[in-house]
């Protein structure tokens, strides 16, 4: 999918505020921000932008929905650094800059008329809930649509309440599995590629998309294309230290490509020979 045009200096952060603050798990927590003047740029889903703690620095993050009336963006932040702590530990009113949105988007209007696999791992499912959503806004032109979700555990589960709410519609196909879970756990177990080879969809006219840690990607490609579907069909998005997010400081480099330019959405059979490399 195309991004959409930007009209600002993309080196430029601009100001936002915090409007909300939502607890999602322990180490979660989901933010909406809105600009401080004129109107949000737009967005594709499977985009980031690039959010900046005042005094402490940049991160990429991943946008994982539009707050009421388009009006921000919804940030889902999990805390794995210095920077990351601070956009987590800021409050309804707080400031902070953000630049974006940057990078590729899910494909979303191309997969009209097809079945539609969504394979997310832990945090996997921020970036993916907007292809999500923008799937079920204009559900009556897709095929099947089945998300299968994977985490650590039953209190690991991201988004629990808004799974629920999709789960009750009888339109789309939901399974979650955990790596590990007590006796009050009556779901699946097991990692979420197991539940590829389980799941109801039309290999023949079909289209993946998959975001989680590496190492889950890499094994849900394999059992994609395992069931069938072909490796043009299968779309990733890649995680790498994104810092220019313009693709000229060379940080985000993955093979050939830049991921915060080239990506992070990415075809399988484009990046495979990279894939498979660990530590590349």
């Amino acid at each position: 999918m195309e991004a959409p045009v930007r009209s600002r200096d993309p080196h430029v952060p601009q100001p936002y505020r915090v409007a909300a603050v939502r607890r999602e798990l322990a180490d979660v927590v989901t933010l909406e921000i809105e600009p401080l003047s004129g109107p949000r740029p737009g967005f594709v889903p499977g985009q980031f932008n690039m959010l900046y703690a005042f005094g402490v620095g940049e991160a990429a993050i991943s946008i994982s929905d539009e707050t009421s009336g388009a009006a921000g963006f919804v940030h889902t932040v999990r805390t794995v650094g210095a920077v990351s702590e601070a956009l987590a530990g800021l409050r309804a009113g707080a400031s902070l800059g953000l630049r974006g949105p940057f990078g590729t988007g899910w494909p979303v209007a191309s997969a009209e008329g097809s079945d539609v696999v969504i394979v997310a791992g832990g945090l996997g499912l921020a970036p993916l809930r907007p292809a999500i959503e923008a799937l079920l806004a204009r559900r009556e032109h897709y095929g099947k649509l089945v998300i299968l979700v994977g985490c650590r555990s039953p209190d690991a589960i991201l988004y629990r309440a808004q799974l629920e709410h999709w789960r009750q519609r009888l339109d789309i196909d939901i399974e979650v599995t955990v790596d590990h879970a007590g006796t009050d756990w009556h779901g699946n177990v097991g990692v979420v590629p197991s539940l590829v080879r389980r799941a109801a969809f039309d290999a023949d006219d079909a289209i993946a998309l998959v975001c989680g840690p590496e190492v889950m990607m890499r094994f849900t490609a394999s059992a994609l294309q395992e069931a069938g579907l072909p490796a043009d069909k299968v779309f990733l998005s890649m995680e790498r230290n994104m810092k220019c997010a313009v693709g000229l400081c060379g940080h985000c480099q993955f093979g050939p490509t830049f991921v915060c330019k080239d990506g992070p959405v990415m075809r399988l059979d484009r990046i495979a020979p990279v894939l498979v490399v660990r530590e590349i």
